[in-house]
């Protein structure tokens, strides 16, 4: 079943069906869909090939038999590198077809000639006869040969497309299920998806955590470490100060300490894994980015969240065979993780919830009330003028108190140092949203939040 990237499909094939031959760079994080996008893409007379780590000769040659399924005749001869075999092609062409090559800097690595001899390519219109595709996983290799103002390949794309992990709403669709276990679901798998697949093979949550997560066997039993291969400069410090932030370190001093290095000498990596999306940055509601002190550190993929927070701490007992344990452990903790990634999704609902109002992106805030106690609020936005301040708590429990809740958040915005001159708009994120609500307050629940991320 194949959901979503509407969007990305009409792109693609709006650049490919140009006047003239294009460049398309195509990167993204692993297990995103990139490679059964390419192949939605691409008709059958085109050429698609996936590259590996063999020497460059048999990569060649491995191209070259891909050629010949379209060109007859063209892997006979011997191409002694990328230029020759490129030009090549191009003459033999008698239609427009295009050219995709993923895994892209799996033939830099052998190859690192080869971005040049592409712009050389580009440059002399040397590829007139067919639109060229790369694609890749290793995100900091793609972004440094094109989007860095050095790279060979600067200025010459027609498309560069980071491929995202998808909203919460498509895999509720995927898996048919309710927005409530959606949002359940979400929190373990995020929106990968080939995560999705290896959910879908099993009939409950139990089960596929039990067989593909909580396993020293599972498919996803080393998934970090994969997925940071791709990354490779960067991989061994990602992955403590992911584990650092799993184990509940969010501050950039606390992680310092924790590893006994500068904070100085982390802000490259935290910069990187921030860049990529793997962490956010959350500062107050009403701080400044670029000068605030208040900087906390939170995993931002749900997966990778998930596999710091229970994974790491329980691989031993996992590895010993007792992965049965470890599970009853995690179920335990689980109601509490999935109530702080409900509240991620609500603060992301906010700007599709009233468009009227253009409420700006949803952020927390905590800091010193009126009365000069630290308190914080789950959610807070202002409208596109300025005038009106959504204020929000969230909660995801079987049965909620209304009354209570609305009444400790009507003291909490009474208490808020920078309410006054705004009209407030107090709201509450429910994991059951009431069939009657109290006029003077919204509610949401799962159906409105994941029904508008998508």
């Amino acid at each position: 079943m194949f959901v979503n990237r509407e969007t990305e499909i009409k792109r693609l094939r709006h650049v490919l069906n140009s006047d003239t031959a294009q460049l398309v760079v195509i990167y993204g994080r692993r297990r995103c869909g990139k490679s059964v996008l390419l192949r939605r893409i691409i008709d059958k007379d085109s050429v698609y090939f996936s590259a590996d780590m063999s020497e460059a000769p048999l990569q060649i040659r491995a191209l070259s038999e891909r050629i010949e399924k379209v060109i007859p005749g063209f892997a006979a001869p011997v191409y002694p590198g990328w230029d020759s075999l490129l030009r090549s092609m191009n003459g033999a062409l008698k239609k427009r077809i295009t050219l995709c090559i993923d895994e892209f800097p799996y033939l830099v690595k052998n190859s690192p000639e080869l971005p040049s001899v592409l712009q050389n390519i580009h440059d002399d219109t040397a590829h007139s006869e067919y639109n060229i595709i790369l694609c890749g996983s290793s995100q900091m290799m793609m972004q440094g040969m094109v989007l860095n103002s050095k790279a060979p390949l600067y200025g010459r794309a027609g498309e560069i497309m980071k491929i995202h992990p998808m909203p919460v709403a498509f895999l509720k669709k995927y898996l048919d299920i309710s927005a409530s276990e959606a949002v359940t679901e979400y929190s373990i798998w995020g929106g990968v998806p080939r995560y999705w697949e290896i959910r879908k093979t099993s009939e409950t949550l139990d089960a596929a955590l039990s067989l593909h997560v909580v396993n020293q066997y599972g498919l996803l039993a080393n998934e970090p470490e994969r997925l940071f291969s791709d990354e490779a400069r960067t991989s061994v410090q990602a992955y403590t100060l992911l584990s650092l932030i799993g184990s509940g370190c969010h501050r950039l001093s606390e992680m310092a300490a924790r590893i006994g290095k500068p904070a100085t000498h982390l802000s490259g990596v935290l910069a990187f894994l921030t860049d990529l999306r793997y962490i956010r940055r959350e500062i107050p509601y009403g701080e400044s980015l670029r000068s605030t002190k208040k900087t906390l550190y939170k995993i931002n993929d749900p997966f990778l969240n998930f596999w710091f927070t229970f994974i790491v701490p329980e691989k031993s007992r996992i590895d010993l065979g007792l992965a049965s344990q470890s599970l009853a452990r995690i179920k335990k903790k689980l109601p509490s993780f999935v109530a702080s990634e409900w509240e991620e999704l609500c603060r992301q609902s906010v700007p599709f919830l009233d468009p009227d109002k253009e409420f700006s992106p949803a952020t927390r805030w905590w800091g010193r009330g009126l009365d000069g106690i630290p308190m914080e609020i789950d959610v807070l936005a202002s409208s596109g003028d300025g005038k009106i301040l959504l204020a929000g708590e969230c909660k995801w429990t079987e049965k909620a108190d209304i009354n209570r809740l609305s009444g400790e958040l009507a003291k909490k915005i009474a208490n808020l140092p920078f309410a006054k001159g705004h009209k407030i708009i107090p709201v509450l994120f429910l994991k059951n949203k009431p069939v009657r609500s109290p006029s003077d307050i919204l509610i949401y629940g799962p159906e409105d939040v994941v029904g508008v991320l998508k």
